[in-house]
């Protein structure tokens, strides 16, 4: 199921699909189907949740910073989604129990699974990652290193020892043990009037001074119980996983990576940086300066797609 809608100059696309037999939601700018003309294509995996509204206005700014020649895609996390009334979350519930399609390592093997269906072997890819989804990347580059990367983005990357964190020693414990208690109330929350989700959102949001207004549908989004429940299941599998960092596929891959680590970042702390930078000194590895927050996309995504144009510029160039 497909919808599109105009952003400036920029053509949008959502589109809703099974992918490893749950619903996954594809966000396009620029064309919904890849061809020879199309050597490049940034796509972005998400963080959690992996809810790809949330990247619109960051993928809008860097579809126009290129001159609207390389397609910018992003693929939600597989269940992270409000799927139209026609779809249920799961196509084949024996599928996804076998495959655990919701955590962490399902939603690995999605990432794969929707680039061989949908993107030919031979297009260039540039992985956009942010928190989680840096993590995804590098083990989608692990798994399959024939994968054609042209480079890597890891934006705010939550790539080890997540649960020793400030927000990860306070998550843990709900994420891992008492996430079922969260579910009744979210229940309840899924119930109410579209126009009171709203309102709510905003309200949470009401400190934020440049809140980006294209968050707010997603957010809403998120309200439906099956997205935050998958959510929640997702970040107790992440807590528990996500434990030394992958050096190895890091070196193997160090001229195809940027790393760009916050220095407020309660899930990923400054001294991750020092760490990743001390063992990688010829790294492309730096440290923010503009004092983003870790969900940038909240108020900062137009200019932190700025700064990706920036260092990507001699690489597409050549």
């Amino acid at each position: 199921m497909e919808s599109a809608g105009t952003e400036g100059n920029s053509l949008s696309r959502t589109e809703f699909i099974y992918c490893c037999g749950a619903v996954t939601e594809v966000l396009r700018f620029g064309p919904a189907h890849l061809n020879h003309e199309h050597k490049v294509l940034f796509l972005v995996i998400p963080g959690n949740p992996g809810i790809v509204g949330f990247y619109k206005t960051f993928m809008q700014a860097l579809h126009a910073s290129f001159g609207f020649r390389h397609p910018v895609w992003a693929v939600s996390h597989a269940g992270h989604c409000d799927p139209p009334v026609s779809m249920d979350m799961v196509e084949d519930a024996s599928f996804i129990e076998e495959g655990d399609i919701f955590g962490i390592n399902g939603q690995i093997e999605h990432k794969l699974a929707f680039l061989r269906k949908h993107v030919p072997k031979e297009t260039r890819l540039v992985l956009l990652g942010h928190s989680i989804g840096c993590y995804i990347i590098l083990e989608m580059m692990k798994r399959n290193p024939e994968l054609q990367v042209l480079k890597a983005v890891m934006l705010f990357p939550t790539i080890e020892r997540m649960a020793q964190t400030p927000q990860g020693r306070v998550l843990t414990p709900a994420l891992c043990h008492m996430r079922y208690l969260a579910y009744l109330p979210l229940f309840l929350l899924s119930l109410l009037p579209e126009r009171l989700k709203t309102a709510l959102v905003k309200l949470a949001f009401s400190r934020i001074q440049s809140l980006d207004s294209s968050v707010v549908a997603p957010t809403v989004d998120l309200l439906s119980g099956d997205c935050t429940a998958n959510a929640m299941y997702m970040g107790g599998q992440e807590m528990k996983g996500v434990l030394e960092r992958d050096n190895l596929t890091i070196k193997n891959n160090l001229k195809k990576l940027v790393f760009y680590y916050g220095a407020a970042d309660h899930w990923c702390p400054v001294q991750y940086y020092h760490d990743i930078k001390k063992d990688f000194p010829s790294g492309d590895i730096r440290l923010c300066r503009n004092g983003f927050r870790h969900a940038f996309v909240l108020d900062t995504g137009k200019d932190v797609a700025g700064m990706v144009t920036e260092w990507l510029s001699n690489d597409l160039r050549t």
